[in-house]
């Protein structure tokens, strides 16, 4: 659809224009429940069932973050981590895949220009897998597009997608290294692969591979010499004059993170209710013989976790205030540093929640609850996974901690 199609017909409009935050947390409340039953299935088809994202679109969940000039909500960070966090308490497979698949509503309606928003969000839901890792190539046609090739793993969110958004090398001038290029692509432009599910965790993620062959793209779906962890927003973005909210030009980084982290501190939670009803239902296997729930041993794990997943939620959400708020105090106020400092805390907040799952309750609640498929087995299998992440395993563990301390010495 071209822009001027778009004007022509109007934007969107929102479904249901009296929605509010407080209703789409109740909404995901309410669903979150229904989804622990459905994780093996949802393991095994590689994706949530297309029951559950008709009732995700229903929920208005799509367009929790997409820009009201274009039919969304517009309800800010908070609200759509806030719903990641609490499906992610059902379901960690299905909250992964619908985080990762919304979550990008916001550098879209961020970064492009207000010709490219108007023919990305003219559908209404907005659901695009991204990748930070470039690959393929792209090739300037004589009209100004670009003609992409390339195979980009680990787009979660790919089976229900609208869009995908990724990142692509292009050669630089002679003497000059490849520069990154940000781009976004209809689903007309590209295909999933079905490569998804073998691995050792969030096996209904919905990670799948997308491909693209001799896609064509138009110029103002790229954004040439732009890496989307990197972007500075010192000076603005397009999409927070456009829109006048402050949020649409946030860090980018420690939002990518704070997605991480919410769905991290919801597992964990998943996990603690699991754990609390073997403590109700089971008994100590010698003498005196009572419930888990009155034996100090079980006691003491289970608090421990509590504390340590309580202290991880508490973090969390103090982070989602502070990026807010930085956002509302102005471009010039969300530094390099502010935004690789919030990167750390999300950093300490999965160390949190993988030490309650693995260091207390995956090891203590008994081999029978964490046989393949249990609650707690999944979990520590999906936090495993996790941190395999190359955001959270390479870039957050390493990169991220290193420049925060060059930003904060001037060392280049």
């Amino acid at each position: 659809m071209t822009s001027a199609t778009t004007r022509a017909s109007g934007p969107p409009t929102a479904a249901e224009p009296d929605l509010t935050p407080a209703e789409v947390i109740a909404r995901a409340e309410a669903l979150a429940p229904t989804l622990v039953d459905r994780q093996a299935e949802t393991e095994q088809r590689t994706y949530y069932a297309p029951d559950t994202h008709a009732a995700f679109a229903e929920a208005g969940f799509y367009r929790i973050l997409g820009p009201r000039r274009y039919g969304g909500h517009e309800f800010g960070v908070e609200t759509f981590l806030r719903v990641s966090q609490i499906l992610a308490r059902g379901c960690p497979s299905t909250a992964w895949m619908f985080c990762l698949g919304a979550t990008h509503a916001l550098p879209a309606a961020g970064l492009f220009g207000e010709r490219a928003q108007a023919e990305l969000f003219a559908a209404g839901d907005f659901i695009c897998p991204a990748t930070i890792v470039p690959s393929g190539s792209a090739s300037r046609a004589p009209d100004g597009s670009w003609v992409l090739n390339g195979t980009w793993r680990y787009c979660s969110g790919a089976p229900y997608a609208t869009h995908f958004l990724g990142h692509v090398l292009v050669p630089g001038a002679e003497g000059e290294a490849p520069a990154p290029m940000l781009f976004v692509a209809p689903r007309a432009e590209f295909r999933r692969l079905d490569d998804w599910g073998g691995q050792l965790g969030l096996k209904g993620s919905g990670s799948h591979s997308i491909v693209i062959e001799n896609g064509r793209i138009p110029e103002h779906f790229a954004l040439p010499g732009t890496h989307m962890s990197e972007v500075d927003t010192a000076q603005g973005t397009p999409g927070s004059r456009l829109h006048g909210n402050p949020e649409y030009g946030g860090g980018p980084l420690s939002f990518m993170l704070l997605e991480v982290a919410s769905l991290a501190v919801g597992m964990a939670q998943g996990a603690l209710d699991a754990y609390e009803e073997l403590m109700r239902a089971r008994t100590t296997l010698l003498p005196p013989v009572v419930t888990r729930a009155e034996d100090p041993d079980y006691q003491f794990w289970y608090g421990e976790a509590a504390g340590l997943v309580a202290t991880a939620e508490a973090a969390l959400h103090h982070a989602v205030q502070q990026w807010s708020r930085l956002c509302a105090d102005g471009p010039g106020a969300f530094t390099r540093e502010h935004d690789l400092r919030l990167a750390t805390v999300c950093r300490e907040v999965l160390r949190l929640c993988w030490s309650a799952v693995e260091g207390q309750l995956f090891p203590t609640a008994g081999s029978s609850a964490v046989r393949g498929g249990e609650r707690i087995e999944r979990v520590w299998r999906d936090l495993s996974t996790l941190h395999s992440h190359a955001g959270v395993g390479v870039l957050l563990r390493s990169v991220t901690t290193r420049e925060l301390a060059r930003v904060r010495f001037g060392v280049a």
